[in-house]
């Protein structure tokens, strides 16, 4: 495609075209919907979880999720891998394996060549394949702009499922991957992004969660999920929903990317951002006294972001030391505390 290639980044910006709902918005269409009642239904979309998990026998359920978005990225190899990765991340933060997908694809036909396309599904394949997972078929649309994302099958022992709000007191917050990716990818594309952090993030959201769920199967993970969309505080406030014991962040000990607090103080902030912060600020007791800046950091949204997995404290040093032992940049950023009750910051 040559040094004429065309920045996939371009037909993401169209009026916040394929831009993720506001959990707002979310909570008020899915408030209140009913379904009929099944005994091997475990997890629907009832409670934020990652998955939806059906049990089929005693010893095995099966887990259900699906993302697609526009390009993050102008490599189309590089984004088909982000994306990839990005879906089967939600399996992993359930406990469970990936064993199939189907690709979920709006490609503009009339404006974009074929080959982007096949890049964008080598990209995909390439992080299927370090799943041990199988790309089965896939779903094409026309679309102005270029989207991309997997449906992902995968599987789990229905006594081993890991949930996102069923954590404990005296246990400690591990997350496994810096956070700051989507700060990041708005400055890049006001070319305000230095050349390392861009490839930083890029890394960041290539890797997959697989090595990070299998070090922690070790443990005795009581809760899990991935920071994506919302925020590590956005879904760190999943995880203390309905749940008797609360939580407590220390922003201190929050790993961030390359200059991210830096951009948003010089506003290059996405509108997610403002969208998590307008919605879940009032769950978060204690954000107020924030830097404004470390605020947009601390709910900025994350593509392919890392696990936010209690452990019981006593585990806490040997999960981060086994985790890094794998490459993985694991931090220890709060704990929950029978005393509280909510998601606290500090």
């Amino acid at each position: 495609m040559g040094d004429d290639m065309v920045k996939l980044t371009q037909f993401s910006q169209f009026a916040g075209c394929g831009a993720k709902l506001g959990p707002e918005l979310l909570d008020r269409a899915l408030c209140g919907l009913q379904q009929a009642h099944d005994p091997n239904l475990i997890s629907d979309f009832s409670h934020a979880e990652d998955c939806g998990v059906y049990r089929v026998r005693d010893d095995l359920a099966i887990v259900q999720t699906v993302d697609f978005f526009p390009p993050v990225c102008d490599d189309p190899w590089t984004f088909g891998r982000i994306a990839a990765a990005n879906a089967l991340s939600d399996v992993y933060a359930m406990g469970a394996d990936p064993i199939t997908a189907v690709s979920v694809v709006c490609f503009p036909e009339t404006v974009l060549d074929i080959s982007y396309l096949r890049k964008i599904m080598e990209g995909a394949l390439d992080a299927l394949q370090e799943a041990h997972a199988v790309l089965v078929g896939g779903h094409t649309v026309r679309d102005r702009e270029v989207k991309f994302g997997l449906c992902v099958n995968g599987t789990v022992h229905p006594d081993r499922i890991w949930s996102n709000n069923t954590y404990r007191s005296g246990e400690a917050l591990i997350l496994t991957k810096p956070i700051g990716v989507g700060l990041v990818n708005t400055a890049a594309r006001a070319n305000m992004a230095s050349a390392e952090e861009e490839a930083q993030a890029l890394a960041s959201m290539m890797r997959l969660n697989k090595d990070a769920a299998e070090v922690l199967r070790h443990f005795s993970v009581s809760a899990c999920t991935d920071v994506t969309g919302f925020g590590l505080l956005g879904h760190a406030c999943e995880m203390a929903a309905d749940n008797p014991v609360g939580a407590v962040i220390d922003s201190s000990l929050v790993p961030i990317i390359g200059n991210a607090l830096e951009h948003a103080r010089m506003g290059l902030i996405p509108a997610g951002a403002y969208t998590n912060v307008s919605y879940r600020r009032r769950f978060v007791s204690g954000e107020e006294l924030l830097d404004e800046d470390l605020r947009f950091v601390l709910f900025d949204p994350q593509t392919s972001g890392g696990l936010l997995a209690c452990v019981p404290q006593q585990e806490a040093d040997a999960a981060i030391g086994a985790l890094r032992e794998q490459g993985i940049d694991a931090h220890m950023i709060g704990r929950t505390d029978a005393s509280l009750q909510g998601l606290h910051v500090r």
